[in-house]
């Protein structure tokens, strides 16, 4: 065998032993855990209003059924300032501490994800709609096992919010 094919062998060998040491040696504290996930966790609900007009029927309605609501955010007003041309886009956030603080009990991480958050935002194509998190795709995020029935409480919530905008006469026909 040829002294430069016997060193490159030498070399790969080398390089395998000790990737499968370190892989092994490695401590893993401190390291994120991952969850499989599949989407993006997002439901897309096209409104039948503007921009504006949707955070405004939004707040009235999340008012009315006793949430409360925390702010909005014209993210493209806030571009305008910053010299950046965006479509108009706003976040609207509120909440049920009662509700929304159990899934921080069960899992403190979740409080990334509470209070609810509600993103309105126009298309090119002239559409506007509401972007919000699907709360089984949350509570899998999480690792949340022990509050199904609050989940579930939260999306029927959410979705009766939604049906306050919604382009049809069922939030499921016009949602993606």
């Amino acid at each position: 065998m040829h002294k430069a094919t016997y060193l490159n062998r030498l070399t790969l060998l080398k390089s395998a032993l000790l990737t499968v040491v370190f892989s092994f040696a490695m401590p893993t504290f401190g390291m994120a855990e991952t969850v499989s996930l599949t989407g993006d966790g997002l439901i897309h609900t096209r409104s039948a209003y503007s921009v504006e007009e949707t955070a405004k029927r939004i707040k009235a309605d999340v008012e009315k059924k006793g949430i409360m609501f925390f702010t909005t955010i014209d993210q493209a007003k806030l571009a305008k300032g910053a010299g950046i041309e965006l479509p108009p886009s706003t976040m609207v956030m509120f909440g049920n501490p009662p509700l929304g603080i159990l899934f921080l009990t069960a899992k403190a991480d979740s409080g990334m994800d509470w209070p609810v958050r509600v993103l309105i935002k126009k298309e090119k194509d002239g559409k506007v709609w509401a972007v919000y998190q699907d709360w089984k795709w949350v509570a899998k995020r999480y690792g949340i096992t022990n509050r199904d029935e609050q989940f579930a409480k939260a999306t029927e919530v959410v979705m009766s919010i939604m049906s306050s905008i919604a382009d049809c006469k069922k939030v499921a026909d016009c949602s993606e």
